[in-house]
């Protein structure tokens, strides 16, 4: 495995949950890894209450935007060395081809942005989806990844997604 990871976090609407999870990868992988995320049918906006979970952490929001997994799928895009779906909608899809079949794994999040309620009710969904992605991407960065082959990797990937 390489001593640098591209990651890409795909969602439906890449307005929440992928663009936590790409906050807080970029946060927490030392330069040893580089987060994306896109989804399949983009909303085009990210969404402020996602920004806000992402601020309250100290985690930079520089740079999030809400884009289509079409932008890494071609020629010149990052080569992936893992690809995660984070919501139910996107591991039904049909993903495109990813150059180089990076290890992928689906870590469903139940979606925050779907929250109907109170302003506290609509926060609490945040936090619980910032929450659940940052374990389980503290649970990904535990993972001796140089010293495990594909097979294994994907075990473990599977594993943290249903932590």
């Amino acid at each position: 495995m390489p001593a640098h990871y591209n990651v890409l976090f795909l969602c439906t609407g890449n307005s929440a949950r992928s663009i936590l999870a790409e906050g807080i990868l970029n946060h927490k992988g030392g330069g040893v890894f580089t987060a994306y995320s896109a989804g399949s049918h983009p909303s085009g906006a990210v969404r402020p209450e996602a920004l806000r979970q992402l601020e309250l952490a100290h985690i930079s929001i520089a740079g999030l935007r809400s884009k289509s997994w079409d932008e890494f799928a071609g020629a010149d895009a990052p080569k992936m060395d893992f690809v995660f779906t984070v919501c139910d909608n996107a591991a039904k899809e049909v993903c495109p081809f990813w150059p180089g079949q990076p290890v992928t794994a689906h870590w469903g999040v139940a979606d925050p942005a779907a929250v109907k309620g109170t302003q506290e009710e609509i926060a609490r969904a945040f936090r619980d989806a910032f929450s659940i992605l940052d374990r389980r991407i503290s649970l990904f960065l535990a993972l001796p990844l140089g010293a495990l082959d594909q097979l294994a990797i994907k075990r473990e990937m599977d594993r943290i997604g249903r932590s």
